[in-house]
């Protein structure tokens, strides 16, 4: 698993670096390298920590 994507935590924003259409997405859990993500215009999306490093968004807002 990417270092990143270890410390991903419910609640945190992130995006997919290849899933760019998906939007902001919100982690829901991260459980043995399995995270799950609610994303805005994709939904929920089960992902392999070791094959994506997902992006982590500080200010969704912004």
């Amino acid at each position: 698993m990417n270092d990143l994507n270890a410390l991903l935590e419910p609640g945190m924003y992130v995006r997919h670096p290849q899933q760019v259409d998906w939007g902001l997405g919100q982690v829901q859990s991260n459980v043995g390298g399995r995270i799950t993500v609610n994303f805005r215009e994709c939904g929920k999306v089960v992902i392999d920590g070791g094959q994506v490093a997902l992006e982590l968004v500080l200010d969704p807002e912004g």
